[in-house]
């Protein structure tokens, strides 16, 4: 379907028009929306390993004192070293938050429009920011990170929406992927900020945060300037400026075949009352249930906790401070580097061979890094550390990362928006990102403990989802 017009479980069909500046002008602005999920993940991981942080807000983990140290007899344990249940909400209420959000934000999104989400995503994540940056106590972080989930969750959202429906079908998974190459940027951006920060003590964590506003601020004059998608607004009520948008966007005045597949796919859209309790029943579940797995197996891949703790993976494996941060930027460039594969060939070799591919890849370099750090014994009291082993550790990483990033990473977002009909778009959308930050909370607040209990072994229990997934997609 060009710009949302035919059912995505059909055959592609190509209406007049050309690929013109202001489509991907308009994707590429909305698209701003990913940098907020991307820069919040990279600028985590480098603050929560600053020590003016830590002593401000969680002193036990500078002074040894963290939840490993209350109930083990090896509070030296390299894996336990940021094992505190307060740092590790820290992280995760975002994601909690988003997750609540998510059902809300796609009736908004239906309801409000996309532009409308778009622009309350931008608002909310800048006060959340100023939370954020300005924090002097716990519960100004909490907060913080509370608005930042709203804002995720209905950015997530709106924007997966918002290109799909401006897409021409022809290039409708390139301009999606828009979404998750900013995502990659701002992951990348926000890891080479930390390595400058690190060395303002003790408020760099505080230039570190208040940048995330940047992107936001992008977003919130996309939804001020942006036009709503042609579906949206005709969805709506708004025919005429619908078409009108369509013209634009297409570069030409005849949309009349494109505009009447919408109007029709509006009409049976508007059909349903409640798109919550259709996208149960028999007709919607494949669709649900594809798009929910999607998002389910691209969190348990394990991908969220390499790029919240990379520093605190690579200080456990006796690397300094400087070169955990230094490793972490590789990690970022690795991981925008590698989602341009799927940008150039998603289109032309199809979804499923990559997600195949991408699978086995990721279980392959798991397996891998768990069973040198098991045999050189990292972990263990008696052990030495031995650089290699942390240098190793990085090359199979940037292997896991770069399968990741041109698979699961931006096809877990792509799928769900195009497999969905018009009717329960909006709702099966907001049902992906529900399941997206809902384990992406739990793997942020499980993740430090787990670490901390199973060691290595916890690679290998992430391999075991990635293996999943390419047997799913089999």
């Amino acid at each position: 379907m060009a710009g949302g017009a035919m059912a995505p479980t059909g055959p592609m069909k190509v209406y007049n028009g050309v690929v013109t500046t202001y489509v991907i002008t308009a994707c590429i602005v909305a698209a701003s929306g990913g940098a907020l999920f991307g820069y919040d993940n990279g600028i985590t991981g480098g603050v929560v390993s600053m020590p003016g942080f830590l002593q401000r807000f969680f002193p036990g983990v500078t002074q040894g004192d963290s939840d490993v140290s209350q109930s083990t007899d090896h509070p030296t344990n390299p894996f336990c070293q940021y094992n505190d249940q307060g740092l590790a909400w820290f992280t995760s209420s975002l994601f909690i938050a988003g997750a609540i959000a998510a059902l809300p934000g796609a009736y908004l999104t239906r309801l409000k429009g996309r532009k409308f989400s778009m622009l309350m995503a931008g608002l909310l994540f800048d006060v959340g920011v100023i939370f954020l940056a300005a924090a002097y106590h716990i519960s100004m972080l909490i907060i913080g990170r509370v608005l930042l989930g709203f804002a995720v969750a209905l950015a997530s959202v709106a924007v997966t929406l918002y290109n799909s429906e401006m897409a021409p079908a022809q290039i409708r998974g390139r301009l999606n992927q828009i979404f998750q190459i900013v995502l990659t940027l701002g992951v990348f951006i926000a890891q080479a900020i930390n390595i400058g920060t690190a060395h303002i003590y003790p408020w760099g964590w505080r230039v570190s945060l208040a940048l995330a506003g940047m992107p936001a601020i992008v977003l919130t004059f996309g939804g001020i300037f942006l036009p709503d998608t042609p579906n949206s607004l005709i969805e709506r009520g708004y025919k005429e400026q619908g078409r009108k948008v369509l013209q634009d966007i297409r570069g030409t005045q005849d949309v009349d075949e494109e505009f009447s597949d919408i109007c029709d796919a509006c009409v049976e859209a508007n059909k349903v009352q409640n798109p919550w309790k259709t996208i149960l029943s028999r007709k919607y579940r494949p669709q649900l249930v594809l798009a929910a797995a999607s998002t389910f197996f691209q969190q348990w891949t394990g991908i969220n906790t390499i790029i919240f703790y990379a520093p605190q993976l690579f200080v456990s494996l006796g690397v300094g401070e400087g070169a955990a941060l230094g490793a972490t930027i590789v990690t970022g460039i690795v991981n925008h580097l590698a989602t341009y594969v799927s940008f150039h060939v998603a289109d032309k070799y199809g979804r499923r061979i990559l997600f195949i591919e991408g699978g086995i890849q990721m279980t392959t370099c798991l397996i891998i890094i768990a069973i040198v750090l098991a045999q050189t014994g990292v972990g263990k009291d008696d052990h030495v550390n031995e650089p290699w082993v942390a240098w190793f550790v990085l090359v199979f990483v940037c292997i896991y990362i770069a399968a990741y990033a041109w698979s699961w990473g931006p096809l877990g977002w792509l799928y769900p928006s195009e497999i969905q009909p018009l009717e329960t778009r909006s709702a099966g959308q907001g049902i992906a990102t529900l399941v997206n930050l809902l384990f992406s909370f739990i793997i942020g607040q499980t993740y430090l403990s787990m670490l901390c209990a199973f060691k290595v072994v916890l690679l290998i229990s992430s391999a075991c989802p990635c293996f999943g997934s390419f047997v799913c997609c089999l």
